[in-house]
């Protein structure tokens, strides 16, 4: 019997976008190498360039369907800084409200339909199983309900003050487009309490389901999923997490702080390699250097998304997040930690943050200040935005003529910033997991899980280079081989 050379997952499933991963295995039937491959390309830089600058919330949100609001508040940023309009306190609170509201529900989304699957119903479960529907059944009926209710009212609060849930159209530069009513904040303040008690009984059930559970937590401390790597976030004043405003924050593997800086600097700090295998770019740090798929304190590879912005801040905003960022360290030995399946962990912390501050800012007076926008006056130029994405820190940096049409745009979406982690998580959990040629539905989806922890959103802002898209026709007989291969 001839051995398996190389095995193909496509598609990779539980993510937002397209994807593949290639396995290919030595004569022994151990793993040489893997490869994590993005297929698909979406142009939004280039053909943005000619458009007004105040479309760009409108059309930048379109990027993606799952993460829209950041898009959108990210763009709302770099047009307040393009067109140097400092936004009336209030409307940086209503963004922040919508954005914390936005933060709750996407959370909530990846744990129980996208992530944890793998954990609550068990990552050799049959695959028929690994789904909400095998969720629902392990975490009861009433939990189901309490799932559905919470992330339709947060995203009504979306839709109210955001115009729109999928492609909000709120913000404008210098402000937004509507004020919060005070029937609305009630509204509001309620929401945010049951936000945070739904937040309590996630960090419960995965407390119960998965730490109490020593083959789970032997796989999520192993070395498997481990990488030693920088770590990036946003971070307030006193270094707290924070998803809207603030310095980045990059600290090196050992947690000391690398650098911190403004989101004007962001082009001193990332610099970008390509591949010519996958749409994806992969950043680093510049000062560190390319050193190729590697983690440790040469390469210049850093993580972003939950466990990043943990590992880069020195903790949480909000008193109840604290108390569950500490036990978290606690249990996995210290900061920073690099454990990768930690990211699940991690992101039901920031699903109490994201909770408890949406209600601190509904519970807030000056949130009902019908003062929400500063008019612009000034000549546009160049304006960046960065806020923090469920998937990690979004940079939105546009360009412009006199006349305020664009003339350039970059983006360094969330995912991206992770796409060499990703890349040496899958492939080092191939290598770890497959030996000589045995592979079963199970220990695939193990593999799979090494990506599906950072909450991949493929599609955002893939790139080509030089620019033009190759086509690959296959072309097989009946039976399914292959006879010829064609490449534009």
């Amino acid at each position: 019997m001839e051995m398996v050379k190389k095995i193909t997952i496509d598609p990779i499933t539980r993510l937002e976008g397209h994807g593949k991963i290639e396995i290919f295995l030595d004569d022994k039937g151990d793993v040489s190498n893997a490869y994590l491959q993005i297929p698909e390309l979406r142009g939004f830089e280039k053909f943005c360039e000619g458009r007004l600058a105040e479309e760009m919330p409108r059309i930048t949100p379109k990027i993606c369907g799952v993460c829209p609001t950041t898009h959108h508040m990210a763009s709302g940023k770099a047009l307040d800084d393009l067109f140097n309009v400092d936004p009336p306190p209030a409307a940086k609170k209503i963004r922040e409200l919508i954005n914390s509201a936005f933060m709750t529900e996407d959370h909530t989304l990846h744990f129980f339909f996208l992530g944890g699957p793998d954990f609550i119903v068990g990552p050799q479960a049959p695959a028929g199983e690994r789904n909400i529907l095998g969720v629902i059944q392990k975490v009861g009926l009433e939990a189901g309900k309490k799932v559905i209710d919470i992330r339709k009212k947060l995203r009504n609060i979306i839709i109210k003050q955001g115009g729109r849930v999928i492609h909000p159209v709120c913000n404008l530069p210098g402000g937004v487009s509507k004020g919060v009513t005070k029937e609305d904040r009630e509204e509001y303040i309620h929401i945010g309490k049951e936000a945070v008690e739904f937040a309590k009984f996630c960090l419960q059930a995965f407390s119960d389901i998965v730490l109490k559970n020593k083959d789970y937590v032997d796989i999520i401390v192993g070395d498997i999923y481990k990488h030693k790597t920088y770590y990036m976030g946003l971070v307030d004043e006193n270094n707290k997490v924070n998803f809207y405003d603030g310095d980045i924050r990059v600290v090196d593997p050992e947690g000391s702080e690398f650098v911190k800086f403004k989101p004007r600097d962001y082009l001193k700090v990332i610099e970008e390699h390509v591949e010519p295998w996958s749409y994806i770019k992969f950043p680093y740090l510049k000062d560190v250097g390319w050193k190729g798929f590697v983690d440790g304190k040469d390469s210049g590879v850093y993580r972003v998304a939950p466990l990043a912005r943990l590992n880069a801040s020195d903790g949480m905003a909000t008193p109840l997040a604290q108390k569950e960022y500490e036990k978290m360290y606690e249990v996995l030995g210290g900061k920073p930690a690099h454990n990768t399946l930690a990211y699940h962990w991690a992101r039901l912390v920031e699903l109490l943050y994201a909770a408890e501050r949406l209600l601190e800012l509904a519970q807030d007076e000056e949130i009902l200040d019908p003062n929400i926008r500063n008019i612009p006056t000034e000549e546009p130029d160049e304006g960046i935005g960065v806020v923090e994405a469920p998937r990690g820190t979004l940079y939105h940096h546009y360009k412009t003529d006199k006349r305020g049409l664009i003339t350039d745009v970059n983006l360094i979406v969330a995912t991206v910033n992770n796409a060499a982690a990703i890349c040496m998580s899958v492939e080092k959990a191939a290598k770890g997991l497959i030996k000589g040629g045995e592979v079963s539905d199970g220990l695939l989806n193990m593999v799979e899980m090494a990506f599906r922890a950072y909450d991949p959103c493929m599609a955002c802002a893939t790139h080509s280079l030089p620019g033009a898209m190759p086509l690959e026709v296959t072309i097989r007989d009946p039976k399914g081989k292959i006879i010829k291969k064609i490449t534009r």
